[in-house]
Order: C-alpha cells, then structure tokens, then sequence
C-alpha cells in the first residue's frame, strides 16, 4: 500500500474505531435502536482538491449519524446546503439524504469529531482522539485556502490541529482569521436550530460568512 494510499485512509476512521469507549458504546445502542441507520463514523464529503472546507462539531444523532453524510437530514443541513446551493458552491438538489445526487465541486464538509455524542456534546477528550484525522485530511488538502469553522467547538479543533494557541484566534461570529501558514480561517455561530430559533443566528449572518469567504477565494 502506498503511502499517498496510508495517508488518505488515516483521514477516516474505521467503521467500528474504539478510540473513544463513549461513543463506541452509543454507536452500539444506535445500532440495536435504529438498525437502518449508518451508525458509524461519517466520513467527510467533498473532493480534497476543494479550496474550501466546512468543519462542524459532530454528526448529529437523526442527521448524519442517520444519513451518513455530514450535516445531512436535519435542521442544520437544511441551512448549511440550502447556503451553498445560494451561493453557487454545490450543484445539484439537496434532499436530505445522502443518494440525492448533490455535488460539491470545490467544497468538502467534515467534523472535528466523526462519531454522534450523547447529546450531541463532545468531550475535549473525544475530539483530541480524533484529531489525527482532521490534521491529515487538512494535510492532503493541497489546494486548501479557506476553512469556515462553524461553531466554537470546531474552531478549537481546527486551532488544535493546526497546533495553534487559542488566545491570538478569539472565536466570534463573522471574525476572519489569517494563520500563520496562510490559511484564512473564517468563524460562523453553529446553523443548528436552536440558534436560529433564539435569534443568534439568522440566515443572513450566515449566508455572510460564506460571501467573506467567496471573496477571499475569488482574491486569491
């Protein structure tokens, strides 16, 4: 096996990775409660030569922990697809399930943590154990130059993997962030429904993170 191969598998975990004994024991529950379901580690959609990644906390419990697909069948991808359809950046009808036909040409979506939490809360722990994953995936990603962060969770696991101190990179909505190595790094509110619900995220504020980020790319 070569060694470009080694690197593209470790971007992934194994289907029944036991890196994290919490959340292997609720796969296992979801296993026996919802046996349709993927009830595995989602694996990251969108090609690595994409310029533009998109990072989430984790997969939701009736999501993509149901689809298999990230951001998939609930609320949040409603917003986060329906923004890239807006915007230009997928192709395609989004229908909430992963055989929809939806193509991202320069857009990959992964999670700081691949498996669905009780509760959907991560533990610090849990996301240190799947960092290898997020490190080699922004690693082969050659043709990376903006990276949206949405919710604080991710944007400490990107920092994290990027092996970066926070405190210079405060988390705001909106705020735009230039790392070291030349990465923008773009922080949004997480577009879950309870944040809409409330106010704190609109689909304006939203939509806006992505227009930054078009205009990033488009100058580069």
């Amino acid at each position: 096996m070569t060694n470009l191969v080694l690197k593209i598998l470790m971007t992934e975990p194994g289907a029944d990775c036991q890196l994290c004994p919490r959340l292997a024991a609720f796969r296992t529950e979801n296993r026996q409660n919802f046996a349709s379901w993927h009830n595995a580690p989602v694996p990251a959609f969108g090609p690595l030569t994409a310029r533009l990644l998109v990072v989430g906390l984790a997969p939701g419990l009736r999501g993509a922990n149901a689809t298999g697909r990230p951001f998939t069948g609930d609320w949040a991808g409603d917003l986060l697809y329906g923004t890239l359809l807006a915007k230009n950046l997928a192709q395609g009808a989004y229908a909430e399930h992963a055989k929809d036909g939806l193509i991202l040409p320069d857009v990959r979506i992964t999670n700081a943590v691949r498996c669905v939490p009780p509760g959907n809360r991560p533990t610090a722990t849990e996301a240190g154990n799947c960092r290898p994953y997020l490190v080699s995936e922004l690693a082969l990603m050659g043709n990376l130059k903006v990276v949206i962060a949405i919710g604080g969770f991710a944007h400490d696991a990107i920092l994290a993997a990027k092996k970066l101190r926070k405190a210079p990179y405060p988390f705001a909505h909106g705020q735009v962030h230039l790392l070291p190595d030349g990465l923008y790094l773009l922080d949004s509110y997480h577009c879950s429904r309870l944040n809409t619900n409330t106010g704190r995220l609109t689909e304006p504020m939203f939509h806006a993170v992505f227009d930054a980020a078009l205009s990033i790319l488009a100058q580069l």
